[in-house]
């Protein structure tokens, strides 16, 4: 039973993955042209629909298909380099927190508490409404605001690693801090970081969705699922599917990233609070 959750939730997550990656190749159409004689073109499952457009089309006839399939590789970039931006500074100010302690310590703690005070989502609308929408503000501002867990969870595991006696061989060995904290502490704490990579992702993947859906995030016409949605909204008594097909996409990914991370906690023991 551990293993399950990362069975399906790292099947999934491999197939959107492949198919961010591999966009240009399997995706039957251009997701950026248009041809308002086929706009709203019904998906397969229902009568009239176009063969050559498996999910229909949009409000501008663009394939629905190679826009969702084009979504995923927005998604995960996005996703990624928030995990990668908030990564880099919660586990260096968790680890140098956990690890020296004392007024470090302090002042990590104090920089935690003030990050924990922020509304996420209204700091987000607020930054990217005065600069801007646009795919490296979003990062950014995202990378800025998600750091906070993996700066508390770097900071327990590494005051627990900090004692334990291969630390204290490196430094009878005669290691320099730096590399005590390169070689000897993140290797033995990365798999709870991991964790919490994994649902950071989740989060920053939905709140790209919110932010383009609420017109902030990722500027049209590229294709996020949440500005898919967005642009859908006037549809969605008419042409209810062009709301839940990109719906089911984001859900399906966060469930499947959600999995992963529950699957590895389970299985390395860790408990990201």
């Amino acid at each position: 039973m551990r293993r399950s959750g990362i069975w399906i939730g790292g099947a999934i997550l491999t197939l959107v993955v492949l198919a961010g990656v591999f966009a240009p190749w399997i995706a039957p159409h251009d997701p950026y042209a248009q041809d308002l004689t086929r706009r709203l073109a019904v998906p397969f499952w229902m009568e009239g629909a176009l063969p050559e457009h498996l999910l229909g089309t949009d409000q501008l006839g663009r394939d629905y298909l190679s826009r969702l399939i084009f979504g995923a590789r927005v998604s995960l970039i996005i996703g990624a380099m928030v995990v990668v931006v908030s990564g880099a500074i919660g586990i260096t100010l968790g680890v140098l927190g956990g690890f020296f302690g004392g007024r470090v310590d302090d002042v990590v703690l104090f920089l935690i508490t003030c990050r924990l005070s922020i509304p996420v989502v209204l700091v987000a609308l607020a930054v990217v409404g005065l600069l801007g929408s646009s795919t490296t503000l979003v990062v950014a501002v995202l990378g800025l605001l998600l750091w906070d867990r993996f700066a508390v969870v770097a900071r327990a595991t590494t005051m627990q690693v900090r004692n334990l006696d291969y630390v204290a061989a490196a430094w009878a060995a005669g290691s320099s801090t730096p590399r005590i904290l390169i070689s000897e502490v993140l290797p033995n704490i990365m798999t709870h970081l991991a964790v919490v990579g994994t649902l950071e992702m989740a989060l920053a993947i939905l709140l790209e969705a919110a932010l383009s859906f609420l017109g902030l995030g990722v500027p049209p016409p590229l294709p996020s699922w949440g500005l898919m949605i967005a642009e859908g909204r006037d549809f969605m008594f008419f042409s209810a599917w062009v709301i839940w097909i990109p719906g089911i996409a984001l859900f399906t990914l966060v469930l499947a990233i959600n999995l992963l991370g529950d699957g590895l906690r389970d299985l390395f023991g860790a408990a990201p609070s």
